[in-house]
């Protein structure tokens, strides 16, 4: 999980450095609309709770949510998706959380649509997709979003308010490459190594110039991702119930 909480930019993690700290930053600047029952849609190994429960965050229940069951990882899901369905009512969580979860799914429509109905009016939603990132848990591997198409889901799923931006421009994108390239592209661990410290100090420069860019979704521009909030219209109360009634079905 220390991978997830504090991504360091060093030769062993050139290929996901980027990524994660974007989505770190983004939670970050974002914890104190996450509040109440939290739903994380897709939740894996739920590397975020512990800094949307601890002592800095708003969040009392945390619910995990996934599509199955693995049994290799350590923490299990607290509900599996049931039929086309989140196994919980109407309005009974306070926000939700959705990280590099949609292009793994064939039906974002219908999920987006379930996350929308167990959101209460005025809950907020975070989520963020990979758009230059290789193929992953093949099969399960199905889209590329760009903001356009992303706002355009979560628009049709009853969502307001929506911000969407850019997890990296130009340079983060080549940074992203050349990191991939050097960590992921099949090659001898030596190779591996010797490419790897050639490529980390324009990584690290590429890195840092990116942050002083702004990012406009404009003509040929290029992403490495998107991340965003989306809030389902109506007006939040001040007092949510407790977990065990969100997971009341």
């Amino acid at each position: 999980m220390a991978s997830f909480l504090a991504p360091r930019c060093d030769v062993q993690g050139l290929d996901r450095y980027l990524i994660r700290r974007a989505i770190l930053c983004a939670l970050l600047s974002q914890r104190d609309r996450l509040r109440g029952t939290l739903l994380d849609v897709g939740c894996g190994q739920m590397p975020y709770r512990s800094i949307l429960t601890g002592p800095d965050g708003q969040v009392t229940g945390y619910l995990g949510l996934d599509f199955a069951v693995n049994p290799i990882h350590d923490n299990q899901p607290d509900l599996c998706w049931e039929n086309g369905r989140i196994p919980l009512a109407d309005a009974s969580v306070d926000s939700a959380l959705c990280t590099e979860v949609l292009e793994h799914c064939p039906d974002p429509d219908a999920v987006l649509s379930e996350v929308a109905r167990v959101l209460r009016p005025g809950g907020c939603l975070l989520f963020s997709v990979p758009f230059l990132w290789p193929l992953h848990e093949v099969p399960y591997d199905h889209y590329r979003y760009t903001p356009f198409a992303l706002r355009r889901h979560l628009t049709k799923a009853g969502f307001g308010s929506i911000q969407i931006q850019a997890m990296g421009g130009w340079d983060a994108s080549l940074a992203q490459m050349l990191g991939l390239w050097v960590r992921r592209r099949p090659m001898g661990r030596l190779r591996r190594a010797l490419l790897s410290l050639l490529v980390y100090p324009l990584y690290r420069w590429l890195v840092q110039a990116d942050g002083r860019a702004a990012v406009e979704f404009t003509e040929s521009q290029m992403l490495t991702g998107l991340w965003g909030t989306a809030v389902k219209p109506g007006k939040q109360k001040s007092e949510p119930p407790s977990m065990q009634q969100a997971a009341a079905e």
